[in-house]
């Protein structure tokens, strides 16, 4: 009989487990509390949506329509493209289930994206982002509270240090053509020095050349016009607004007066999150205001601002994988004593405490591998233990042991779990105190 061929997974794509998983899951659960302190609401998009929506939305002649979305024609005949951004589902969503009623309306969402590009370093071609947006909102607060929220998210995370908010203005529709007209002429007459793929975009995205990587494009790109010459009042007036707000919120920043959205929808705020911890591609999170898009989905003109993030970018940043969450690990020794685990563990469990049960092999080992699971007690349950109703409490860190019952245990848990604040608490108490005395005050 033939041997069977294992199926490989698809190139660019990964199985996600051990301590790559955790860095993954922690930047999601970071991401959801701090959505939540800002007032996002989560929203569930279909990974898939008609191909029209991202057509339109990213423009037919952008790379990632021309060169890089999965899309396919279903049994129906119907045209549909895995979704390669979440902004245009979410632009999608807002207009065909009338939320405009909630405007503004705050959301944010997290999952798998699909892009056909040349995998590597952090990134695939399914990978996974964190998205947010305020929809309705066109006054520049909004652009200054959803940078705020990307900062404390990168704070939360403790990936700040190193990575840079690098902002620029688009100015309005008026600002933008202006300097679109210059940018054209500018490259209209270097147009022979140029790369093959600029002259290309010279004709359909001219401000894509800015960010051209190609050598002989960057003394052209460097000398072009910067948009400060042709911004309106009102566009200025609004990027100071953006400047004072991210200062008065204490959010570092630089100007990048070459930072681009190549899209005619993309007005005022452009910003990126940069790092050179990541190689040549180092942005991790990036966004902007697009003030024109839902007009390009047949909706009315409605102003909106958002941003995205890489999940596994993000979780490359960690310094380290998140400790395992094991609370307590339950060694039963014997059949009667195996039942009685799954008793305890249950209970334990809806007490609030994580538990697992180690229960096969030599106790010695099983005793190794909850304290590699970093468990912070074990439960030892033998005959005498089921006799007595006592099971043996084991404090791994310390290695005390005390027979004590379910209450009991519970009670000795929480105090575990917040030994080390209760530690930090009492140290500092003891500091105030100190500094009350050296300054000869009573009381």
């Amino acid at each position: 009989m033939a041997k069977i061929q294992t199926p490989q997974p698809v190139r660019g794509t990964q199985d996600i487990f051990g301590e790559e998983q955790e860095r993954f899951q922690h930047v999601v659960e970071t991401f959801e509390r701090v959505r939540r302190l800002y007032g996002f609401r989560g929203v569930e998009l279909p990974v898939f949506e008609p191909t029209a929506v991202f057509a339109r939305s990213l423009g037919e002649t952008t790379d990632v329509v021309s060169k890089e979305m999965y899309s396919f024609e279903d049994r129906g005949g119907d045209s549909l493209t895995l979704r390669p951004e979440f902004t245009a589902g979410i632009s999608r969503a807002f207009l065909t289930n009338g939320w405009q009623q909630h405007m503004p309306l705050k959301l944010s969402a997290h999952g798998p994206i699909f892009r056909y590009e040349r995998p590597q370093k952090g990134r695939y071609r399914q990978f996974h982002q964190l998205d947010a947006e305020i929809i309705g909102a066109g006054e520049a607060a909004a652009d200054v509270e959803l940078l705020c929220f990307a900062d404390q998210l990168l704070q939360e995370l403790g990936i700040a240090d190193g990575v840079i908010l690098q902002l620029n203005t688009l100015g309005d529709a008026e600002s933008r053509d202006a300097w679109r007209d210059a940018l054209v002429e500018h490259f209209q007459a270097h147009r022979k020095d140029l790369s093959e793929d600029s002259q290309d975009r010279l004709e359909r995205n001219p401000l894509r050349i800015l960010d051209s990587k190609e050598r002989q494009d960057r003394p052209i790109a460097d000398a072009a016009p910067d948009i400060d010459a042709y911004l309106s009042t009102e566009a200025k007036d609004f990027f100071a607004q953006v400047t004072e707000g991210l200062d008065a919120c204490g959010v570092a920043w630089t100007r990048n007066s070459r930072l681009v959205r190549g899209l005619d929808y993309y007005r005022h705020t452009a910003f990126e999150f940069v790092t050179d911890r990541l190689g040549a591609q180092g942005t991790v999170l990036a966004g902007g205001r697009y003030d024109g898009l839902i007009e390009t989905l047949g909706g009315p003109a409605t102003p909106a601002v958002g941003w995205a993030a890489g999940i596994e970018r993000l979780g490359m940043l960690l310094a380290e994988a998140p400790e395992a969450s094991l609370e307590l690990a339950i060694v039963p020794v014997g059949n009667e004593a195996t039942v009685k685990a799954l008793s305890v563990a249950n209970e334990l469990r809806k007490t609030g405490f994580s538990s697992d049960i180690f229960g096969s092999g030599k106790f010695k080992k099983r005793m190794a591998r909850a304290n590699q699971a970093g468990a912070l007690a074990a439960i030892i349950i033998g005959e005498d233990e089921l006799a007595s109703g006592k099971l043996q409490f084991k404090n791994l860190a310390t290695g005390e042991q005390t027979g004590l019952d379910i209450a009991e245990i519970a009670e000795k848990m929480w105090d575990l779990r917040f030994a080390d604040d209760l530690d930090e608490l009492d140290s500092d108490i003891q500091a105030l105190e100190q500094d009350v005395m050296s300054s000869g005050e009573s009381d």
